[in-house]
Order: C-alpha cells, then sequence, then structure tokens
C-alpha cells in the first residue's frame, strides 16, 4: 500500500509513513488507494490484526506483521482479549484489558514492533502529546526498546492521579515523561510544530536521531485499532445469526477525544464492517458535537477541565483525515481546510462533505453531571461498573435513542474504571473499586522518576536536550 498526505500528492511506502509519523507538509498520512477487502477471519483479535496490518500494510514484511501481533497477544489475556458484554441493551466492547487500562494499549503493542522495523538500526525519539491515556500506554510499550527513546508530554493539571502515577513512575531509561503547565491542545500542537521545523529536524537527524510519534496522528497507531471492530463484527455476526436479514449489522458509539479510534472504526467498515452509524460521543468540551451537526469545526474559546479527562480536547488531529475522505481525496481542498483553521481558529466544509460527514456520523455529548448519573445508572440496572469515557458514551447513547431499530449498539469502553478512582468515588458514594488489578496496586508504592515540569514555551528545550 502506499500513503499520501491529506495535503498533497506525495506518496511513500507503508514503513517511512510510520517511521515518519506526519507527512512533510504537515498533513497525515492516508491510504493512496482504495483498501481491499481482507478474505480471512476476524473470529480472533490476532486474525482482525491480520486482516487489518495486511490491508494496509502489504508491503510490510509479513514476519514483521506476525512479530507484532504475537507481542500484542503476549500482553493481554489469552482467551479474550477484547470481550463484548452485554449490559444494559448495550453491547460493551471492553478495550482496556491490557498493560496500562486503556485502549491504546493495543496498538501501543504492536507500534513498537513495526516502529523497530522501519527505523533499521537508526536511533529514533517519539514525541507525544497526551491527555492522560495515550502517554502510559506509549511509556508502557516502547519501555526498553532498543534503539528508541520516547518523550511524554502531559497537562501538569487535568489527569487523574492514577494517570499520573502511571506517567511519573516508569523505571526504563529511554522514557521521558515532562509535565507541562498547559493542556494537551498545547502539547499536541507544540509536537505538530516541531516535526513540521526543519531546524529542530535537522538538529535532530545531525545528532543520528529520527523524529517520530505515537500519537494516533501517526498511521501505525492508528491501524491496530481497526481490529477492534472487525473483531466485533465477526463476534456479533456469530450472535445474531445469518438468518437475520441484517447479517450482522450494528452501530458504533465511541468516547472520541482525537477522533482517531472512531476513525478506527470507519476504516473497519471500509474494510466490510456491517456498521450502520457511527456516534460520537464528547464531554462538555462539544467541538466534535457540534461540528457533525453543522460541518464547522470551530474550538471556541472554551476549555472545560471535566471528570472525562482522556477527552478533554478542542483539536481533533484524526478529523483531518475524514475531511480527506469526505472531500474524495482533494489534498489541495483540506489544506485549503487547514490554511483557513491557522488563519482563523476554524474552517466549515463545503455543503457536499457535510451531507457525506452526516450520512454516516451523529454526535452528542455528556456534561459531567450526567457522566456521574449515568455511571450511577448503569451500576444500579445492571451492576456494571463504567469508567467516566465509557459513561460519556451510553449517556450519548441514551439521549440519541440507541439501540434502534432492533440493531445491536457496541459502545467502546476506552478504559477501566480503575484509571479514575476519584471520579468513581464522586459518583456512587461509597469505594466500589476493590479488586484492582495488580499492576494498579504497584502503582501507589512505585518511586517517581519522572519529575520535569515546563512551561509550553519550553518544550522545543526538552526536546532539544534529548538530543
Amino acid at each position: 500500500m502506499k500513503f499520501t498526505s491529506t495535503r498533497s500528492t506525495l506518496s511513500v511506502d507503508s514503513l517511512p509513513a510510520i517511521l515518519r509519523g506526519l507527512a512533510p507538509d504537515g498533513g497525515l498520512f492516508v491510504p493512496a488507494s482504495p483498501l481491499p477487502r481482507p478474505t480471512g477471519s476476524a473470529s480472533t483479535l490476532a486474525d482482525a490484526e491480520r486482516a487489518a496490518l495486511g490491508a494496509f500494510f502489504d508491503d510490510v514484511p509479513e514476519t514483521v506483521r506476525e512479530d507484532a501481533i504475537r507481542n500484542l497477544l503476549s500482553k493481554f489475556p489469552a482467551n479474550d482479549p477484547t470481550p463484548l458484554v452485554d449490559a444494559d441493551g448495550f453491547k460493551i466492547l471492553e478495550l482496556f484489558h491490557g498493560p496500562t487500562g486503556a485502549f491504546k494499549d493495543v496498538a501501543l503493542s504492536v507500534l513498537p514492533v513495526l516502529m523497530t522495523a522501519a527505523a533499521q538500526g537508526r536511533r529514533v525519539l517519539i514525541l507525544t502529546a497526551t491527555s492522560g491515556d495515550t502517554g502510559s500506554a506509549a511509556m508502557a510499550g516502547f519501555a526498553d526498546v532498543p534503539g528508541v527513546e520516547i518523550a511524554v508530554f502531559f497537562p501538569h493539571t487535568g489527569t487523574s492521579r492514577i494517570q499520573r502515577l502511571q506517567m511519573t513512575t516508569p523505571a526504563a531509561k529511554n522514557v521521558h515523561g515532562i509535565a507541562i503547565r498547559g493542556n494537551f491542545d498545547d502539547a499536541q500542537a507544540a509536537v505538530k510544530r516541531i516535526f513540521a521545523d526543519p531546524a529542530i529536524r535537522a538538529a535532530a537527524e545531525s545528532a543520528g536521531i529520527l523524529l517520530s510519534s505515537a500519537n494516533s496522528i501517526n498511521i501505525g497507531r492508528l491501524v491496530p485499532q481497526v481490529a477492534y471492530y472487525l473483531h466485533a463484527a465477526a463476534k456479533i455476526k456469530e450472535q445474531v445469526g445469518v438468518a437475520d436479514l441484517r447479517v450482522g449489522q450494528f452501530d458504533v458509539v465511541v468516547p472520541s477525544g482525537n477522533f482517531g479510534n472512531i476513525l478506527a472504526a470507519y476504516y473497519a467498515k471500509l474494510l466490510g464492517a456491517p456498521i450502520r452509524k457511527f456516534v460520537c460521543a464528547s464531554n462538555i468540551n462539544d467541538v466534535l458535537t457540534r461540528f457533525i451537526a453543522t460541518g464547522t469545526y470551530d474550538p471556541g474559546d472554551k476549555f472545560t477541565v471535566t471528570n472525562s479527562p482522556s477527552m478533554d480536547i478542542r483539536k481533533s488531529s484524526n478529523v483531518e483525515r475524514l475531511l480527506w475522505i469526505v472531500n474524495d481525496g482533494d489534498g489541495a481542498a483540506v489544506k485549503k481546510l487547514m490554511d483557513d483553521f491557522a488563519a482563523t481558529g476554524r474552517y466549515s466544509l463545503s455543503p457536499a462533505a457535510t451531507a457525506k460527514l452526516q450520512a454516516d456520523f451523529v454526535g452528542a455529548f455528556a456534561t459531567p453531571e450526567e457522566t456521574e448519573a449515568e455511571m450511577r445508572l448503569m451500576r444500579e440496572r445492571c451492576g456494571y461498573v463504567l469508567d467516566p469515557h465509557t459513561a460519556v458514551a451510553t449517556a450519548v447513547a441514551r439521549k440519541l435513542g440507541y439501540p434502534k431499530d432492533g440493531v445491536p449498539c457496541v459502545v467502546a469502553a476506552t478504559a477501566t474504571p480503575y484509571k479514575f478512582p476519584e471520579t468513581c468515588l464522586k459518583a456512587f458514594g461509597t469505594d466500589v473499586l476493590t479488586n484492582p488489578p495488580p499492576a494498579f496496586a504497584a502503582l501507589e508504592k512505585a518511586p517517581v522518576t519522572q519529575t520535569q515540569v515546563v512551561d509550553v514555551a519550553g518544550i522545543d528545550d526538552a526536546v532539544r536536550a534529548l538530543f
């Protein structure tokens, strides 16, 4: 598969796209040609990963792809890494059974193997912005990977205590957790600007270092997540049986901040998953809800720290890949939108592109109060304890009337509630998290190893110090 930029017509192979992370013109890498339909089964997560990696990265040696899948499976429960659980009429797709308790663990167990193959022995410095979950999963995934160092930039305030511990206690010498006096949007903007800065890139290369990313701006981070939804589709088809006229059709609800996970679901549909509608669930930082409703992306000036901190994002990078799709692969049109955004802080789709967006996507948001109420409601009705991000998703699904028309509704459960004990205690009024996973219990006793805190203006210097 060849990849092109969302903003131009350049063409690169899979491994160079993974290694670079961000296209040289500032755009994101996307498949340059239609994706082939997989012919194999997706009845196991391993098979689903083979289908996704094979469709997107067919020019990556099969041995590398298989090594990546083995690395992934070694970090998840062998019997069912991503269970599909029935709860109060929803099908909860539990994506949090990896080492750090978040859906990012799947892709960040695959990406290190792909990155090592792409680097071909060269030194790599990975720069990653996080609102909470990506950072810990990236640090765990790349810990002690030879030839790779990773710097994770996270908000000094706004993450949960467990998220902070996951990013401030890693002992591997090649990982660096750096708190910033700012929010995720500040960190992400700085990282993307550094990638596009020829002087910084030249300084890194003169030190023998290649810069890359573990955020979902990197196509190698995004693609492994496609397997979640291929695997869910296989499970639902098995449950409903071929006698059902819908032949396994389902709707997907994804709590989304940076738009990567829901975009992975959309790519799964392009690979054949019978997904009817994509429900984008936002917290009160509702820029995605408004974008889907109007076709205008306008973050505005309001930013709220919420009880679903991994979604406290106003500038969602992966939307750019969707812009490329709804503009029929017109890189010039996407560049114009991104130029408008840089100049005015907003952009608007054409009526035709807006219609394409709204044909597949619908969105709504839940407030922090509604999130906690949803957590209580789910526990009272069926004994299921949601984390606040997944509670945003089920709350939004209820608002919009899902499940509907007899079609199953799959809700992506993106994190374990054990990552958010403060919110759980506030929502339930009692401690319901009585059996923490061993890795979480160990965090409380782990020494803090990552203590650096910088202003947003100091991110460049923090990066240069790692050359």
